[in-house]
């Protein structure tokens, strides 16, 4: 599908040959610069760093550096379109840092696809770096690379997991307190067992919702299923406490919630119709959601959001990410956890300092959002 913005978008790569480059911070214009930045006077930085590796956070770029890293087998709504397809988008995730919180980013795009290769790729790599992204790399492998990279001394994270799980809890802790709702008395369905949903799963029983149904292509998630893979099968210890079985219109009978993470035009005005008072629509697929929002206004909805820009309520990933790197480099962390994610995503539910059905999660453009995220994970990080 096209948009408005593609040919101003096709314009503006090719006018700057991408959206990023590299900023010199010292000056090269003498012999003597070229002394201290480089030979000789670079050996002395050479050997202090070399002597013990955390100097590296501060007499290098390390300590202001990340990675996003993909073999572009999962970009965007578009699918597999290999790791040149995925360079654009990747480079717009590197400019979005640069431009809200001055982290410099490097987008890495790589043409080997086993989750061996991968992980090898950036434990190689990881030295030059304080946080490694993980970017539009397909499920079920994404969940193994970043499992097995948890080993590394900074954090990797697998942005299209938790950056969009922790959007949606926020999103959602500010709807359940417009709509009068307790998290544990709620049903939620998420259609898509993807790298979203399954995180977005994981969190949300992390936060304490108690009755999750995880719908894949094949139907709802349940324990008489025999084609389910392992990742799918250890979410039923969390999810579908009712061993609930059938279609996803099924699952939605008398839910609460709905967070859609599949396909355009999955969810329907009955289905709406068929759920509990106040229904709580998240319809994200992109660029086309699961259902229109004015259709899922006029069948009830009492809350609606999108992944898009276009409409009121944008759940998207990168109104999180930003604050939660810029916080990881900060401290230098050496991994995330589920208290750091809980975490932000209050932060994030916080900044909206008057929530309405049509202003449930903040702008990227808020001032407040990425310092309140950090304050948040720093503050987990000192208890923890």
């Amino acid at each position: 599908m096209t948009s408005k913005f593609d040919k101003k978008s096709l314009q503006l790569h090719k006018k700057n040959n991408g959206k990023i480059g590299t900023l010199v911070k010292v000056p090269l214009k003498t012999r003597n610069d070229l002394s201290v930045a480089y030979t000789p006077g670079v050996a002395a930085v050479s050997t202090f760093v070399a002597e013990d590796s955390r100097r590296a956070y501060t007499h290098t770029m390390k300590g202001t550096t990340i990675a996003v890293v993909s073999d572009g087998t999962a970009v965007l709504g578009l699918g597999n379109i290999g790791p040149y397809g995925a360079l654009p988008v990747m480079e717009g995730k590197c400019a979005l840092l640069a431009a809200f919180t001055g982290i410099n980013a490097v987008p890495l795009c790589i043409d080997v696809h086993t989750p061996d290769a991968i992980v090898d790729f950036v434990s190689a790599v990881a030295p030059t770096f304080g946080a490694i992204i993980l970017e539009d790399i397909a499920a079920p492998q994404c969940f193994e690379i970043e499992e097995r990279l948890q080993k590394l001394s900074i954090p990797v994270i697998h942005d299209d997991q938790h950056a969009i799980a922790i959007a949606i809890l926020a999103a959602l802790i500010n709807s359940l307190r417009l709509a009068k709702k307790n998290h544990k008395d709620v049903r939620v369905v998420i259609i898509g067992a993807g790298a979203s949903g399954i995180a977005t799963a994981r969190l949300l029983h992390a936060f304490g919702f108690l009755d999750i149904i995880l719908v894949d292509s094949k139907g709802i998630v349940h324990k008489k299923r025999t084609d389910l893979n392992p990742i799918k099968t250890k979410m039923l210890k969390i999810t579908n406490p009712q061993n609930i079985t059938g279609q996803h219109a099924d699952a939605l009978v008398r839910a609460d919630i709905v967070i859609g993470l599949s396909e355009p035009d999955s969810i329907t005005a009955d289905m709406i119709v068929s759920m509990a008072k106040n229904p709580i629509v998240f319809a994200l697929a992109n660029p086309n959601p699961e259902i229109d929002p004015a259709v899922a206004k006029k069948s009830g909805a009492y809350i609606v959001a999108t992944g898009r820009s276009d409409y009121a309520n944008q759940i998207n990933n990168a109104i999180v990410f930003p604050g939660l790197i810029k916080s990881a480099l900060d401290l230098a962390l050496t991994s995330f956890v589920q208290e750091h994610f809980i975490a932000a995503a209050v932060a994030i539910a916080k900044t909206v300092s008057r929530p309405s059905p049509e202003n449930i999660i903040p702008s990227l453009f808020d001032k407040k959002l990425i310092p309140n995220i950090i304050r948040a994970v720093k503050k987990v990080s000192k208890k923890t």
